[in-house]
């Protein structure tokens, strides 16, 4: 029996296929979490932007600009610019769901006027994450090929790969602790009902599991790069 890239059976297969499965599951969940909170609008009218602004304000912070941006559920938090931009779906929107995704961005918008040192880390590894995630493969691919002398090039290619894969890990609390202080300013500062509340915590729960299930995908992708790896040089 072979045990090389692509030949026999492979253990780790499975670790993929079920990171691949989780993957999809939560991006399935987190898109029908939203659509049914985005059908439900909060009692106080008020839109993502101008819960965002508001939040922010009563944190102290005036220099984040707030700006719609176009798609969907493409809501993010730029520290290098203090921009905070909402997708169409959130910006001018009053539903529960949309208040959720707003307040959760103004979480990373106070992350980083506190100086959150998790969040300082993650931007640290941006280009970083970028650079390896760019040079991984091809290098992986042509040490494969050029196997003769090509075992240098692989474990180039699998370290530069593992700097993406602690990007998806080091954003984990980033992105758990964004959500906490959604959450409790907007009860705390009464942007939401208790009831209206529960539903905001289901849509960004649900978000927080794509962290996690791009974490687990790395993780396994890394893996399974590893084990071909070495079986190749047994």
């Amino acid at each position: 029996m072979y045990y090389g890239y692509g030949y026999g059976y492979d253990s780790m297969y499975f670790l993929v296929l079920l990171a691949f499965i989780f993957s999809m599951v939560a991006q399935m969940k987190v898109s029908g979490t939203f659509k049914k909170y985005a059908k439900i609008r909060n009692r106080r009218g008020l839109t993502g932007a101008q819960v965002a602004e508001q939040m922010m304000h009563n944190a102290g912070i005036y220099d984040v600009s707030v700006q719609r941006v176009a798609g969907n559920l493409t809501d993010h938090y730029d520290p290098r610019t203090k921009t905070l931009r909402l997708s169409e779906s959130v910006y001018d929107s009053t539903s529960v769901a949309a208040v959720g995704v707003a307040a959760h961005e103004t979480g990373h918008a106070i992350q980083h006027d506190v100086g959150y040192a998790p969040l300082a880390l993650r931007s640290f590894f941006v280009p970083l994450a970028n650079f390896g995630s760019r040079l991984a493969i091809p290098l992986i691919l042509i040490g494969f090929i050029f196997s003769g002398g090509g075992s240098t090039l692989v474990t180039l290619g699998i370290l530069f790969f593992s700097l993406s894969v602690v990007f998806t890990i080091i954003t984990l609390p980033v992105e758990f602790n964004a959500s906490r202080r959604a959450i409790r300013l907007l009860a705390d500062d009464g942007f939401l009902d208790s009831d209206e509340i529960g539903g905001a915590k289901r849509v960004l729960s649900a978000a927080a599991m794509t962290y996690v299930a791009a974490a687990f995908a790395a993780i396994a992708q890394l893996l399974r790069l590893v084990a071909i790896f070495g079986r190749r040089n047994d």
